[in-house]
C-alpha cells in the first residue's frame, strides 16, 4: 500500500511524497538505485529486477556492453518488463566517504530527470539514491533531492515532466523526505 505524506504544486510540476513500494508507482519511469554495472543484486535494484522480470536484467547487461558501465552521476534507461510502468531508469550514486558525495548525488538525480525528459516522459518516481548500502545520510540524501528539483525545474520551465513522486518504502526515509518537503516549499 502506498501513503501520500505530502503533495504540491511546485513551478507547474505535481511533487509528491510516498511511502510505499516503487515497483507498483503509477509513473512512466521509476528510477533504479543502480550500481555502474547495473548488476541489480542488492537494495531497491533487487527489488526492482525482481519484480520486473529477467528483462530488466538482459536489457541491462545489453546496455553496459554497448556503451560500457555508467558513471557515479549518470543515468541509463531501460525497458521496464513486468513492471506496472514504461522505463526503468537506472541512476548511479555515490558511495558514502568515496569524495565529492553532494556533487555525484545532485548529478544522479539530475541524470534521472534529464532522460526522463529526452525522453517526453510526463511522469517518474525516485527513491532515496545512495541513502541504502551506499551509506549517504538520509538527511542530507533529502536536502538534496529536494534542492536539485527545484533547481531542474527552475531551469526547465518548458518541460514534459509533469510529476515527480519520491518513493520510499521505510518509514524513516519517508518522513525526513516529507520533513524537507515541508521545511523547503512549505
Amino acid at each position: 500500500m502506498t501513503t501520500t505524506l505530502w503533495h504540491r504544486k511546485i513551478k507547474g510540476c505535481l511533487l509528491t511524497v510516498v511511502e510505499g513500494d516503487i515497483t507498483l508507482e503509477p509513473v512512466d519511469a521509476i528510477v533504479n538505485a543502480a550500481n555502474e554495472q547495473l548488476q541489480h543484486g542488492g537494495g531497491v535494484a533487487r527489488a526492482i529486477s525482481r519484480a520486473g522480470g529477467p528483462e530488466i536484467q538482459q536489457q541491462s547487461d545489453a546496455w553496459v556492453q554497448q556503451h560500457g558501465h555508467v558513471e557515479t552521476g549518470s543515468a541509463a534507461i531501460t525497458g521496464a518488463g513486468e513492471l506496472p510502468c514504461k522505463h526503468v531508469i537506472h541512476a548511479v550514486g555515490p558511495k558514502w566517504g568515496s569524495g565529492d558525495e553532494v556533487a555525484k548525488l545532485t548529478a544522479g538525480v539530475r541524470s534521472a530527470l534529464d532522460l526522463a525528459e529526452q525522453h517526453k516522459l510526463q511522469s517518474i518516481s525516485l527513491p532515496a539514491i545512495s541513502s541504502g548500502i551506499y551509506g549517504f545520510p538520509k538527511e542530507l540524501c533529502a536536502k538534496t533531492f529536494l534542492g536539485t528539483i527545484e533547481d531542474w525545474l527552475d531551469e526547465h520551465p518548458q518541460r514534459s515532466l509533469k510529476e515527480i513522486r519520491l518513493c520510499n518504502f521505510d518509514d524513516t526515509t519517508a518522513k525526513l523526505f516529507e520533513r524537507e518537503a515541508r521545511r523547503r516549499f512549505g
